[in-house]
């Protein structure tokens, strides 16, 4: 099977757009760690990252096309920094 044309986007996407989306998920992580000493939560938050940037980088090719990983995890790093800030607003409670 040839190696399809779209794989440096996809990868770039992962790349990228999979980064954003972990340091993200670790931001989120950390607004109900407050409270905890930042020895203890920076290392959950520092150890978070990688297993979803690299979750995230294989999952990319998955996509039907580099344009799709694009969009969808663009969208996925929309909601997750929307669902941050929210959390930092205190959620509506």
């Amino acid at each position: 099977m040839p190696i399809r044309a779209d794989w440096l986007s996809k990868t770039l996407a992962g790349l990228v757009l999979g980064l954003t989306l972990a340091l993200t998920a670790s931001a989120i992580l950390m607004v109900p760690l407050a409270d905890l000493p930042l020895a203890v939560s920076g290392q959950l938050a520092m150890w978070l990252v990688p297993p979803v940037w690299l979750g995230t980088l294989s999952l990319v090719y998955f996509f039907a096309s580099g344009w799709r990983a694009w969009a969808w995890l663009s969208g996925a790093n929309v909601l997750a920094l929307g669902l941050w800030w929210l959390a930092r607003q205190g959620g509506g409670a």
